[in-house]
């Protein structure tokens, strides 16, 4: 008789919940290892440049033609779930990756490479979109926090597996490190075809009650989010552009810049993972703020205080730097319409990638013709600019986004 009782709300809670962790723990490897993929590029480019004779200019263009076709395809890539589940498209993607990086090893000239390094960008490009999407849906409205967990397990993997490639160089050539790398995504593409559950889609009914509640609360705020977003990634990337030089000029050397980059890199692993959930308690205006505000101010004090200062300063820097882009992505699924969240976060990956490219030109510009102080002070007056377009988004956020466990 009591077998009956085990099927219960309680039950059903328990079953959700567990199928929700599985995919954010298959969505953050999805993150980690596609983030990796992306930055192992560098730990290559001095192999490549040795390899086939090329300038800096040449391989600044071989990294683009991955990262190009990774963010070109960003808004593609949230289209396949019209005709595919959004599991299914990721496993797709992460195994055409894998594929050209097995052809980028089996490559004999630079024409090759190039070819499959594209190859792989485009496999790449369903991971942002989708897995986001994944996540948000498991999670519903708690979703903000585990987006941010998802994002931070993207910094695990650039910190893990350009380290990982740097120790496969020392013991074989770079084309059996590719097939390695080539071997590590199979089989994270296995992992999430076998452990992921499927991606639920909304029924109408749903979409027609969501798209009511977003026309009262959101209607033109996802515009004023991806605005923001590309500003806080412009600040960003202008910002760690010239931080190398800028404490050069106080006296840095090469191993003291590196450590500093490693300070920032860690504080923003876990400015991604904490401002996730601060922007869930203490609401997206009061967390954009602060870490805009924060970001400007660590900035400013950066350029003025000595090195060994500086120095002690950049992790928290780091957290505030990086920590807002978690909080912007989980903002996302709240200002569209249910059906509507892969392409969402494709337009807004688009955005936010395409200025992480073009900032940096924009910027150096700015510090060949002013010098990397003035460059600097115009990233910090980037994040600043936030602040008054975040003012502008707050009314038209749902309620839950600006007060939830208030």
């Amino acid at each position: 008789m009591n077998q009956f009782a085990v099927v219960t709300p309680d039950r059903a809670d328990v079953t959700g919940k567990s199928r929700a962790q599985r995919t954010l723990v298959l969505a953050g490897l999805a993150h980690a290892l596609h983030d990796g993929f992306t930055d192992m590029i560098y730990v290559l480019l001095p192999v490549w440049q040795a390899q086939f004779a090329l300038g800096y200019e040449a391989l600044a263009a071989l990294r683009a033609l991955y990262v190009g076709a990774l963010a070109a395809l960003q808004v593609p890539s949230g289209h396949l779930t019209r005709y595919l589940n959004a599991r299914t498209a990721l496993v797709m993607g992460t195994l055409l990756s894998a594929a050209g990086f097995t052809l980028a090893g089996l490559s004999s000239g630079l024409v090759g490479l190039c070819a499959a390094l594209a190859l792989a960008g485009a496999g790449g490009s369903t991971q942002h979109p989708l897995a986001s999407a994944a996540v948000s849906r498991a999670y519903g409205k708690r979703g903000r926090g585990p987006l941010g967990t998802y994002n931070f397990a993207g910094d695990l993997g650039k910190a893990t597996l350009p380290a990982a490639v740097s120790l496969l160089l020392t013991v074989m050539d770079w084309r059996s490190a590719l097939w390695v790398v080539a071997g590590l995504g199979t089989l994270v593409a296995v992992l999430i075809r076998w452990l992921m559950p499927l991606v639920p889609v909304p029924p109408v009914t749903l979409e027609v009650v969501t798209a009511a509640n977003h026309e009262a609360a959101g209607k033109g705020g996802f515009g004023l989010l991806l605005a923001i977003g590309v500003l806080d990634s412009a600040a960003r990337m202008a910002f760690l552009l010239f931080l190398p030089f800028l404490l050069k000029t106080k006296g840095a050397s090469l191993t003291t810049v590196g450590l500093a980059l490693s300070l920032v890199f860690i504080g923003g692993a876990f400015g991604k993972a904490a401002c996730g959930w601060l922007g869930a308690r203490l609401g997206v205006l009061a967390t954009v703020v602060t870490t805009e505000v924060g970001t400007a101010a660590a900035i400013l004090t950066v350029l003025a205080l000595p090195l060994a200062p500086s120095l002690a300063l950049l992790p928290l820097l780091g957290v505030m730097l990086n920590g807002t882009s978690s909080v912007l992505y989980g903002t996302v699924p709240e200002l569209v319409t249910a059906k509507r969240i892969e392409r969402a976060f494709a337009l807004f990956y688009t955005g936010t990638l395409g200025s992480s490219a073009l900032a940096p030109v924009l910027y150096g510009r700015l510090g060949d013709a002013a010098g990397p102080i003035w460059a600097a002070i115009a990233a910090a007056l980037t994040a600043l600019a936030v602040v008054p377009l975040m003012l502008v988004l707050s009314p038209r956020l749902v309620p839950s986004a600006n007060a939830q466990n208030s």
